[in-house]
């Protein structure tokens, strides 16, 4: 049922706040529109109400608002068709006497079709999918932020340094580290320190006691990889020990201060950490600070398997049972605090994706890394096992891929469209029919290129076990 219900929210609530920003913006503006759909292809079940029609459609790879528009007719065949190929006849039992086509007999007002608009309400129209979107973004960061509040680490003290390849420069922060500054910006918590440095471009600046370093960011994702790479300093002092584990049948006890491990001096639980999980199932020497004097421990952690964070796959690791003092406070956040957060966090996102389509035009990032509906599918469903607040932060990052994927000047999508009217009235008037045919293949191609790579992409993984199963069966 899960994974039935987290792609239909995920899905549906993106699309539908991105077509009702379109629909609400043509109602203000006087264009009629006779279709709110919610999918493409045949309906599923479908109602009307005043002058329009909602439907819900079988295939929920996007939506749409059929605007009367006496220029796109090369397009309507993918809203259900023109308001004349749909106009009901008399003999039809939803033929309204009293309604506009397609419902009814009487034409479509002349300040009622897109067209008549000017050019400022036009762009309002397009635009407001994507404003829908980015307003769907803030208020799920608000809204998280104001219930579960804000997890914040008080101190700047770097633990451990797991340096990327992308950064290699990284290294020349060291554990032991207190961040001061970040690209300038003086930084008082861990999670400004990290903010920071993810949200760097190019390069990223961090100063610390020891001096300014200058890291150069190779790719887009470079700046992410830094933050995710640099650890918090947890003190080495154990606050709870796993009943029966390694640990606690090696005499540990709660308050224990980690001296050394096999004479390696222990500076942050981090250190500690990476010791044990490359010690599974052998034995290791502790020296710990206990009350008032030093006592010796010997442990041998036990075998465990876990996904590699920079791959993926699993490993084997050492694991005792011991566990550091969370040392991180909650705190509350106000109205004015929550919508602040909702605005920063939806601008990183907005920021990244424009990023990564910018190193995918200049060859940096591959079109590999472009995941479709199956893909969003799947996150959707881990996402939603790992709590609600993960959905909705899924969502929130899906709606301003949407917003700003839809923002591209490709015909069919909004920035396409606004470029179109754009051109249309520095000209003076509308392409004609066979230049607006030419955009709109032009238009077609680009999105079934697109829909090609990211099913392909999404699908490629499951392909090569296939085959790799056959080949295996038939002894290849």
């Amino acid at each position: 049922m899960l994974a039935i219900l987290a792609p239909v929210l995920v899905f549906g609530l993106v699309i539908f706040i991105h077509e009702f920003g379109h629909f609400m913006a043509a109602k203000a503006t006087g264009v009629y529109a006779p279709r709110f759909s919610i999918g493409f292809g045949p309906a599923i079940f479908k109602f009307r109400k005043g002058e329009t029609e909602y439907v819900l459609a079988w295939l929920p790879l996007g939506g749409y608002v059929r605007m009367a528009s006496r220029h796109d007719a090369e397009t309507a065949f993918l809203e259900g068709g023109s308001e004349e190929e749909t106009a009901r006849h008399e003999a039809d039992p939803n033929y309204d006497p009293d309604a506009m086509i397609p419902f009814g007999p009487k034409p479509v007002p002349e300040n009622r079709w897109f067209e008549s608009k000017p050019l400022w309400a036009r762009i309002i129209v397009m635009i407001a999918g994507v404003f829908m979107n980015c307003v769907l973004a803030v208020v799920v960061g608000m809204t998280l932020a104001m219930h579960y509040g804000q997890v914040v680490w008080p101190s700047t003290v770097v633990g451990s340094v797991d340096v990327p390849a992308s950064v290699p420069a990284l290294a020349r922060i060291q554990s032991g580290d207190s961040i001061r500054a970040v690209n300038g910006h003086a930084v008082s918590t861990w999670n400004d320190a990290i903010e920071r440095i993810a949200g760097s471009d190019n390069s990223v600046q961090i100063t610390t006691q020891r001096g300014t370093f200058d890291i150069p960011l190779r790719n887009v994702t470079a700046a992410q990889e830094a933050a995710g790479s640099l650890g918090y300093r947890v003190p080495p002092v154990i606050d709870s020990i796993v009943p029966g584990d390694r640990a606690a049948q090696a005499g540990f006890q709660r308050g224990d201060s980690i001296v050394s491990v096999d004479g390696h001096a222990i500076r942050s639980w981090a250190d500690m950490v990476a010791i044990v999980s490359a010690s599974a199932n052998k034995l290791i020497t502790f020296i710990v600070h206990r009350r008032a004097g030093m006592d010796t421990l010997n442990v041998t952690p036990r075998a465990a398997t876990e996904p590699d964070p920079a791959t993926g796959q699993p490993r084997t690791v050492g694991k005792m049972g011991a566990a550091a003092k969370d040392l991180s406070i909650k705190e509350s956040v106000g109205l004015v605090a929550s919508i602040g957060t909702g605005l920063r966090l939806t601008w990183v996102d907005a920021t990244a994706v424009f990023r990564v389509l910018h190193e995918i035009g200049t060859g940096a990032v591959s079109v590999r890394e472009l995941g479709g509906p199956i893909a969003i599918t799947r996150a959707s469903v881990s996402a939603a096992r790992n709590g609600i607040d993960q959905l909705f932060e899924l969502i929130a990052l899906l709606s301003i891929n949407v917003a700003v994927l839809n923002l591209l000047p490709i015909p069919i999508l909004d920035g396409g469209q606004i470029l179109i009217n754009v051109l249309e009235s520095a000209k003076g008037s509308p392409f004609s029919l066979r230049t607006r045919e030419y955009i709109l293949r032009f238009g077609l191609l680009a999105i079934a290129l697109l829909f090609a790579i990211v099913m392909y992409n999404d699908t490629r993984s499951a392909f090569a076990k296939l085959f790799g199963w056959i080949g295996h069966l038939i002894g290849a």
